[in-house]
């Protein structure tokens, strides 16, 4: 073949790559807005094109597309699914098996698969039957099967509810569900340690305050951040400073900076733990502070977050990490500035480790 042909032929094949089809291309289109949203126009356009034009044999490729969405991208995705997903149910050509298989599919990641449950149990209650749930890997999953055991056991007898009460806690990791779990297993006089449950890190060394005047220690690398010496001395905001050990007694395993260093205004405090892996693996770092942090493992920053009283709430940051075997490095800055407001006063931090599912993970001796 002559080499013009040849170069006909490939641009004609770049150009269907390129152009799959108008579907596939709305959905790169809207994937293809950045974060901070500076397409959001296109991405308006595609997404109506989708609301209005996909049919029920593109309802799959558009979940698959949210596996990977960054969080704007997603938003746009499920809107227009819910739209399609909304008309399909009305013409009764919603796709029921495609779906349920998508949601069994634990390969796609859980609030993807969740959204196809949700819309498949709307068309066919009897779907849940077909799920086990209550060893689903997903959190988000899992949540429903939890619910129903909560709902059992709320209605069976003593001697009944104290079996489901104790299967439901071993399935539960969102606090909610935890916190009724936890209450009911009390009131049965049957143990139950929150900390232990979600793996709460409450055993740290302390040392501070350092100055955060003006907000101006969050960049400041402080001794801490070149060394961690147990031994050390440094020279800190009013005075001398040394590392402290501190066990936190809180029921939820806060470590309640403000009573441990003064002043605890326009001041940065550093904690310090070792943690023992029994082997390698992926974990997630799950954190809540009202205040601007940074954390270190294994000498390696990981997250850092300039913010100032957010509130504080349970696995309020997510960051996904690794643990190495053996002994592994966690150093927490935390610091607060000079608010003056009632509001404004909190200076603690929860945090523990967990597998993906929301599992804890606990050190070995």
């Amino acid at each position: 073949m002559p080499k013009p042909y040849l170069g006909l032929l490939a641009l004609f094949v770049t150009s269907v790559m390129a152009f799959a089809g108008p579907v596939e291309d709305n959905i790169a289109a809207i994937k293809s807005v950045p974060p901070r949203g500076e397409q959001n126009v296109a991405a308006a356009k595609a997404a109506s094109w989708l609301s209005q034009s996909a049919t029920a044999e593109d309802l799959v490729p558009i979940l698959a597309a949210m596996n990977d969405a960054d969080p704007l991208a997603a938003n746009w995705l499920r809107g227009a699914f819910e739209s399609v997903t909304a008309r399909t149910i009305s013409d009764q050509k919603f796709p029921a098996d495609q779906i349920e298989a998508f949601a069994k599919d634990t390969s796609n990641t859980p609030r993807v698969r969740r959204l196809a449950y949700e819309w498949l149990i709307k068309v066919d209650e009897s779907a849940p039957k077909r799920f086990d749930l209550l060893n689903d890997p997903s959190p988000e999953m899992r949540r429903d099967a939890v619910a129903a055991l909560i709902e059992q056991a709320e209605q069976a007898d003593e001697d009944a509810s104290r079996v489901i009460w104790q299967k439901a806690i071993v399935a539960a990791v969102d606090e909610d569900q935890v916190d009724t779990i936890s209450k009911a297993l009390k009131k049965l006089e049957i143990p139950f340690n929150y900390v232990d449950h979600f793996g709460l890190v409450v055993d740290w060394h302390v040392i501070g305050p350092f100055d955060n005047h003006e907000m101006k220690g969050f960049p400041v690398p402080y001794p801490p951040e070149k060394e961690v010496r147990l031994d050390a001395t440094y020279e800190g905001q009013k005075g001398p400073v040394k590392w402290e050990p501190f066990h936190s007694e809180e029921s939820d395993g806060a470590f309640d900076l403000a009573k441990l260093t003064e002043p605890h205004k326009g001041a940065v405090d550093y904690i310090y733990t070792e943690f023992n892996a029994g082997g390698a693996q992926d974990v997630e770092f799950r954190l809540g502070t009202a205040n601007a942090w940074k954390l270190w493992v294994n000498d390696e920053l990981v997250f850092a977050r300039e913010e100032y009283h957010r509130g504080m709430r349970f696995d309020q940051y997510i960051v996904p990490g690794k643990l190495k075997a053996g002994k592994n490095t966690i150093l927490i800055k935390v610091c607060q500035n000079e608010q003056d407001q009632d509001w404004a006063q909190r200076w603690a931090v929860q945090f523990r480790i967990c597998n993906t599912e929301g599992r804890a993970v606990h050190p070995v001796e």
